[in-house]
């Protein structure tokens, strides 16, 4: 019984010393992600209007933009990437990169200053409108229209 076990081991052993190898290189050569992988979510910010569409439109609010501070920033373990703002952005400059999130030992926001973005208007002080002036009061002719 024992023999029989050496004599398979041996089996193997020579069919993968003579055979290309089944596993890959992995830093050198990194696996092809499949067709359908979504991976995570990208933003060129230069594009970005800040408009915070794909904000409203995130199921799970990872992804927080502040017009006023011109941020964006995305709460990487807190997105499913389902893709709802990528669909949703009107300026297309979000998209799924096809790789996957690094592990952490803890929960990072990931945040983009936008920095071509001009300030907005300053909206001048309203001042409060003027009374009307006041209409002329209609004077009665006693009834009596003149021709």
């Amino acid at each position: 019984m024992k023999h029989m076990n050496t004599m398979k081991f041996t089996g193997v052993v020579l069919k993968n010393l003579f055979s290309k190898p089944v596993t890959r290189p992995y830093p050198e050569q990194p696996r092809e992600y499949p067709e359908r992988t979504r991976g995570h979510v990208e933003i060129d910010i230069d594009t970005c209007v800040l408009c915070s569409l794909c904000a409203r439109k995130c199921p799970t609010g990872a992804i927080t933009v502040d017009r006023a501070a011109k941020l964006w920033e995305i709460e990487r373990f807190g997105c499913i990437q389902c893709g709802c703002c990528v669909e949703t952005c009107p300026k297309k400059c979000l998209s799924m990169k096809q790789s996957y999130t690094q592990p952490d030992g803890k929960k990072n926001t990931d945040s983009f200053l936008k920095t071509n973005m001009p300030d907005p208007p300053v909206k001048p002080a309203v001042k409060p409108a003027a009374q009307p002036a006041a209409k002329p009061e209609a004077v009665s002719t006693g009834g009596q229209e003149k021709a």
